[in-house]
């Protein structure tokens, strides 16, 4: 048994009364893509190896697969608090044998702790909000100034020597950020910003970021709703 796996028998969060781990669980187990991303572990390890993050943290996608199967809630439970934000999401775990997709219920779990306000999640995500502001708002992605040491520790110095040339790579990559445009930015055709506030909304993504940060929440609403009443005034 490996370290990340010794000292996971016992329930870590007991503070946690059982009823609301079940019913996160259930919340979990009730999303229509569950069934098909769980079929059961060979406990073969082919997940483990093929997985980039298994080798740089204590993080097992077989653990995962094989919690869900159990059915062990306190197990799950803990995932769901310090696992889940170190999958890569890269999907190499679904070269596993029975099908199973841990990268999958992965993508799950996290929707689920999102939607319930999980205070580690929040955490986790305090750091990206100039992220999803950029990509839900503006439609590209992140612009170099966005890369500060103190959102993103764990990345080590490579951060703070990426920041100490921080004006060569505006001029390499000057995408629209926060603090100006340039004339060599790129930018998101209208019609296509409109027609992705709409999915926002309409797939319930503006709501989950209520959860993460209520700042950036009111301020994606009312910047995306009122490109929206502005297009169908044009229409």
């Amino acid at each position: 048994m490996r370290a990340w796996e010794a000292g996971k028998q016992a329930d870590c969060y007991p503070h946690v009364a059982r009823e609301e781990k079940e019913r996160l669980f259930r919340e979990i187990k009730d999303d229509e893509r569950y069934t098909d991303y769980l079929y059961g572990c060979y406990e073969c390890g082919i997940c483990v190896s093929a997985c980039p993050s298994a080798r740089f943290y204590n993080y097992s996608p077989r653990v995962i697969a094989q919690a869900m199967a159990r059915e062990d809630t306190d197990r799950v439970y803990e995932i769901l608090i310090e696992d889940i934000w170190n999958c890569a999401q890269c999907f190499s775990c679904t070269r596993c044998p029975r099908q199973n997709n841990p990268g999958g219920l992965v993508s799950i779990i996290r929707e689920v702790a999102v939607r319930n306000g999980i205070q580690e999640t929040r955490d986790v995500l305090q750091g990206y909000s100039r992220v999803i502001y950029k990509v839900m708002l503006k439609g590209n992605q992140v612009s170099p100034d966005m890369l500060q040491p103190e959102f993103f520790a764990d990345w080590g110095t490579w951060v703070e020597g990426f920041t100490k040339n921080m004006r060569e790579w505006r001029r390499a990559i000057p995408l629209e950020s926060l603090r100006g445009v340039t004339d060599a930015s790129w930018r998101t055709d209208h019609k296509t910003l409109v027609e992705l506030y709409t999915i926002w909304f309409e797939t319930g993504n503006v709501e989950l970021i209520r959860e993460v940060d209520e700042g950036l929440y009111e301020l994606l609403k009312n910047t995306m709703e009122e490109e929206l009443e502005d297009a169908e005034d044009e229409d």
